[in-house]
């Protein structure tokens, strides 16, 4: 528009590295106004400040702020996604909606997502959340477990229950079947790498890989999910984005296969583990260097033992008929997942290389889930053997600690 007086309505604009109004801006943005009118007004109610739409983003590109829709684009998929599943996480009773979710990942992240993304996110990943929230909704919907056979789907999950003496669990247990594949006690059961170790470590020892594996919506699983997606995609002609995605993130209140089997896990074995822990743990210094190394050789191996002979024993449990389950029932785990045709499904292993696999396990390596080093583990099991003593049990296991005090010294 023309201009013929020649005057300047932006002349008493600050200048460009005017701190206050630096500092406003990324205050407005933090709070989730991103509307230009709306901040120009603000900055003129807060600081007395005029200054042009085109000024305003000038100021935003300096301070490198931007909106929902450019910041959606701009984050790789796999970090916006966890954004996503880190809120829900947070939110175990379905409580928030997408605009609550999307609020709570400003607050705690500062990166404005669109509702739009937020929204197909958590259609994607908590479907059942928006029966949740509506009025009639009273409770958490159940219905009956359904899967073609053995290794349609693969259910994993920490447990955490040992976790405060120093020995996290993370396990995989087959749908159809409900059969443990794996448990094994970790240093740390939220370590992306160890998690992504042990994902390898059970494809290699079964030579193949389910249709589709699910875990809760915790950051520790995202390589697992990388590796599951990028895997499905080289040794299957299966669409990884189709109707069953290669690895799916819900709920642990929904991953029910793996909670269920926590359940029994902690009410069978974990208590008295617990318990024999507990009772002699007066004996250990854990200041004390050579207790604490031997401590972290020991208990663990204790530990692993103990969770063999539980899956052992749960895998072969026959279990209580139950006619309204779908799955098998009234059949040992162990059984149904060998037999699957007599049970009416089908063997849903995707073959994969094993030195593929091997390649990408000795790329991470075995030390995410190890305890001590080599060296001492083959200098703590040579002490252990001049004991004479042919199996640690819940009645000797603190003895044998003390015993071996001396010998690690």
């Amino acid at each position: 528009m023309p201009n013929p007086k020649g005057k300047n309505q932006y002349q008493d604009c600050p200048p460009a590295d005017d701190d206050d109004v630096s500092k406003a801006l990324v205050e407005y943005h933090d709070r989730g106004i991103t509307s230009a009118k709306t901040i120009l007004a603000l900055l003129k109610a807060d600081l007395d400040v005029t200054i042009s739409r085109a000024t305003l983003f000038r100021r935003k590109e300096t301070l490198n702020i931007h909106g929902s829709g450019r910041t959606t684009r701009d984050l790789p998929d796999t970090v916006k996604r966890q954004l996503v599943l880190d809120e829900l996480r947070e939110d175990p009773l379905s409580r928030m909606g997408p605009d609550m979710l999307r609020e709570s990942i400003l607050d705690r992240t500062g990166k404005h997502l669109t509702r739009d993304y937020v929204t197909s996110e958590m259609r994607l990943h908590d479907p059942e959340g928006f029966l949740h929230r509506a009025p009639t909704a009273k409770k958490i919907i159940r219905s009956p477990l359904l899967s073609d056979g053995p290794n349609h789907e693969w259910s994993a999950d920490g447990h955490d229950k040992l976790s405060s003496f120093g020995f996290p669990i993370w396990g995989v247990r087959d749908k159809w079947a409900s059969l443990w594949l794996l448990l094994r006690v970790v240093p740390n059961n939220q370590l992306k790498l160890a998690i992504a170790y042990l994902y390898l470590s059970l494809l290699y020892e079964t030579g193949g890989m389910p249709i589709q594996s699910t875990t809760d919506c915790g950051s520790e699983t995202t390589r697992m999910f990388a590796l599951a997606d990028a895997l499905r995609a080289a040794f299957s002609d299966l669409p990884t984005n189709g109707e069953q995605p290669a690895h799916r993130f819900m709920r642990s209140v929904h991953n029910i296969t793996v909670e269920h089997g926590w359940y029994r896990l902690r009410v069978s074995w974990g208590d008295n583990i617990k318990a024999t822990y507990e009772s002699g743990s007066h004996l250990y210094n854990p200041l004390d260097a050579t207790q604490h190394e031997l401590h972290e050789w020991l208990w663990p191996k204790f530990v692993q033992q103990e969770l063999d002979s539980f899956r052992n024993c749960i895998n072969n449990h026959v279990t209580r008929y139950d006619k309204d389950k779908v799955l098998p029932s009234g059949v040992a785990p162990s059984v149904s997942y060998t037999l699957y045709q007599q049970y009416g499904g089908r063997q849903c292993l995707i073959p994969v290389d094993r030195e593929v696999v091997k390649a990408l396990m000795d790329e991470i390596g075995e030390d995410v889930i190890r305890f001590v080093s080599r060296e001492y583990e083959a200098k703590a099991e040579a002490a252990f053997a001049t004991l004479g003593i042919p199996k640690l049990t819940k009645q000797n296991i603190w003895r044998v600690f003390v015993d071996m005090i001396p010998l690690m010294s």
